[in-house]
């Protein structure tokens, strides 16, 4: 009861006092009610909720209970409020129970600007009005300045042509304000971008209003352009043409509910909790984090033209269709293209220098994406060979790891392989990923987990392009001109098929080819296929549809019908084909069993990878691959130890002769070729020789026999004497 009674309340005045505050009053709200009105008391609770706030804003609030007053200001039936602003007067027409939106209203600065000179503020005026310009000119002045006021009858002239470009003016008399944005000597005029940290200070010639207003605008329009706002099908477009392309997805909306009722009320609860509790330190939100968007689009606007001199091009959108198609759904963000692979930004948005080099960096360097669950599964679909790399955040070891794979980012381009990393802990636990980082290889959408050491970016390199784990079933590979190179470089049996995305045909023959896909990579021979008009121009190939056979990269084209696919088969494991001149060619297991059964006479030269001793017999045997040829002895070689074993050979290197799949292996010396040529004409031209074993073999089967007789002759019965017959007896 006593602090009621001692409460201040709002204050009740009569006819006389409301003329001298309207005379006197910069602001002044007016609520007009009867006394005897039942609802009047409770109009009056709400609105003294908000008296002391209204109070900061340089606003007084009072009531009357003169209902001719009221009449004569449109009240009829009171309540109501009628504000003042230095005379002018305007009706509040909203909900007066709702003494948020009265203070809203009352504060908005659209209804306390005076369109007839620069609007006066105070410091809980400026905040607001800071928050809700995207533009600001403040006027800082003194009443003991004598120069102020001269300047301030010049700025005048130039209020309306500044609020024509879209610039507020205000004037505020506050010293300390003043220091803490480094002015010590007024006048001064500052200029305040929505969203920047430090406002600009006017250095030039307070007298010349012109030159001021140049200022503004300057400061307003540093480069006379903006970032393009681009929506719809013009953005996705955009995407699809350009080869680097910066988008900055923002929210506009979501940047103006600091500014909505519920917001100010979950404010105030929160205030006035905190002072209940006497806590200082609990974190209250600012309400510039909801400004975000906005702010950092004034930052990145700095950089646009830093931008277009490295040639990327930058538009922003709010496009959310387009945002939901790529998993943006936290706003704002920034997403990189290049060439329709997209990357988003992690670091600090509002950092513009930050953001240009990070920018830069994509545009100079190959660096791995970091991508989007949605844009995950639209590259799992249309990439034919990705790599992804789940990590977390806050996670040192994955961020070195992350190095090591940026080290061989490159090296998986040349082999058509994508590199991308996601932080999604749901999505991870999909492919049975339970701890971070980890690598998952999808070829044709397939996935692959990759078990080994990922701190080895040298055997995740081995792993992701080794042959077993990059084939698909039933498909030809489609490469690049760079990885076709490599092929080549590392391939001794390459079949490339050329052909062309818009050719009616290709689909057909590939159909086909895919049917012998399997059985060519049995004899060693890889099938691949490319789409690429400077790739054909290369290999001298003047006709798509082709295919090229590239033996230790001499390429030889096929003039047969592509589409009988057992005639291309047959061709690219003739021998006829197969055999490069002045060369022992390799072959593998599935091969060596072809030519065992269409050659009487085969020479196989077993080796070791890796070994100086194989390599130095091998420069020697090729030195008599022709003579042997001029024997009709087909020379080959085989780097299988395993398979070397099945024919008797214990150590490498070795020569097995074989003659109508008969073997016969050489036990001389390997390093002289001669001796090697002169074995192998004695082996064309006579009967195999016997070995040791082959003579006891036959020494044995001969007793086995000669034992065998002796047995039968030994156990024969004797004939039994003739009895005569008793007749003739």
């Amino acid at each position: 009861m006593v602090k009621q009674k001692t409460d201040e309340s709002i204050e009740e005045i009569d006819r006389e006092i409301l003329i001298k505050y309207i005379e006197t009053k910069e602001f002044l709200a007016v609520i007009f009610y009867k006394e005897e009105d039942p609802e009047s008391p409770r109009v009056l609770r709400h609105i003294e909720l908000i008296d002391d706030e209204a109070a900061e804003y340089g606003i007084k609030i009072v009531r009357l209970k003169d209902r001719l007053m009221a009449k004569k200001y449109g009240f009829r039936n009171p309540p109501g409020i009628t504000y003042f602003r230095k005379g002018k007067n305007i009706n509040y027409d909203g909900d007066i129970d709702d003494e948020e939106e009265i203070l809203d209203w009352l504060t908005n600065p659209e209804n306390m600007e005076l369109t007839d000179h620069i609007e006066r503020i105070n410091r809980k005026m400026f905040q607001k009005v800071r928050q809700t310009t995207d533009y600001l000119a403040v006027f800082f002045y003194s009443n003991d300045c004598k120069q102020c006021g001269r300047v301030l009858a010049e700025i005048e002239h130039i209020d309306d042509e500044a609020d024509g470009a879209g610039i507020k003016f205000v004037k505020i008399d506050d010293k300390q304000l003043a220091k803490q944005y480094g002015v010590f000597a007024l006048p001064a005029i500052l200029f305040f971008k929505m969203g920047s940290k430090e406002p600009v200070i006017y250095a030039g010639d307070l007298y010349d209003e012109e030159q001021i207003l140049q200022w503004l605008l300057t400061q307003k329009d540093p480069s006379g352009e903006v970032i393009e706002a681009l929506e719809g099908e013009d953005l996705l477009n955009l995407i699809r043409e350009s080869e680097s392309l910066a988008v900055y997805f923002w929210n506009r909306t979501l940047c103006d509910m600091c500014q909505s009722k519920s917001y100010r009320k979950q404010m105030r609860h929160k205030e006035h909790k905190t002072a209940e509790h006497g806590d200082t330190t609990e974190d209250i939100d600012d309400p510039d984090d909801c400004t975000q968007c906005v702010a950092i689009l004034e930052e990145l606007e700095n950089i646009d033209d830093d931008c277009d001199r490295h040639g990327i091009t930058f538009v922003k959108t709010q496009d959310f269709k387009v945002a939901e198609d790529y998993g943006v759904t936290d706003f704002p963000v920034l997403v990189y293209f290049e060439k329709q692979t997209p990357n988003v930004f992690e670091g600090d948005l509002s950092v513009e220098e930050e953001v240009l080099q990070w920018l830069i960096t994509q545009r100079t360097e190959d660096r791995i994406e970091l991508i989007t669950r949605v844009m995950l599964e639209t590259s799992v679909e249309e990439t034919q060979y990705l790599a992804v790399y789940f990590n977390k955040q806050n996670c040192h070891i994955c961020d070195e790891i992350l190095e090591g794979l940026e080290r061989i980012d490159d090296e998986c381009d040349v082999f058509g392989i994508h590199m991308v990393k996601i932080q999604d802990a749901q999505l991870a636990k999909r492919y049975s990923i339970k701890t971070f980082p980890a690598l998952v290889y999808f070829r044709n959408g397939n996935p692959l987990l990759f078990e080994g050491d990922l701190q080895n970016e040298e055997s995740v390199l081995e792993w992701l392009i080794d042959d077993d784990n990059r084939e698909l079933a039933d498909e030809i590979e489609s490469v690049n001109e760079r990885m076709l190179e490599r092929l080549l470089d590392e391939s001794p049996f390459l079949a490339v098929f050329f052909y062309d995305e818009d050719c009616p045909e290709c689909d057909e023959i590939m159909e086909a080819l895919e049917k012998i896909d399997g059985e060519a990579d049995l004899f060693g021979i890889d099938f691949v296929k490319i789409s690429s008009s400077d790739a054909a121009e290369k290999y001298s190939i003047l006709n798509v549809p082709s295919l090229v056979y590239f033996r230790k990269k001499m390429p030889l084209v096929y003039d047969g019908d592509l589409m009988q696919e057992d005639k291309i088969l047959q061709w690219l494991t003739s021998q006829d084909v197969f055999e490069i001149k002045n060369e022992i060619e390799e072959v593998n297991r599935k091969m060596l069993d072809k030519l065992l059964d269409e050659n009487e006479f085969l020479a196989v030269f077993f080796y070791e990878h890796d070994s100086e001793e194989s390599e130095d017999v091998n420069k020697k045997l090729e030195e008599i691959d022709g003579e042997t040829d001029n024997l009709d002895i087909t020379f080959v070689k085989m780097a299988d130890p395993r398979y070397a074993r099945k024919w008797g050979v214990i150590k490498l290197p070795a020569i097995v002769h074989f003659r109508k799949r008969f073997p016969s292996i050489y036990r001389g010396d390997l390093h002289n070729e001669q001796d090697v040529l002169e074995w192998l004409r004695k082996n064309r031209y006579r009967q195999p020789e016997l070995n040791i074993y082959m003579y006891m073999l036959i020494a044995i089967t001969i007793l086995f026999l000669m034992y065998t007789g002796f047995l039968l002759s030994c156990f024969r019965s004797e004939p039994s004497a003739a009895v005569a017959h008793p007749k003739q007896a």
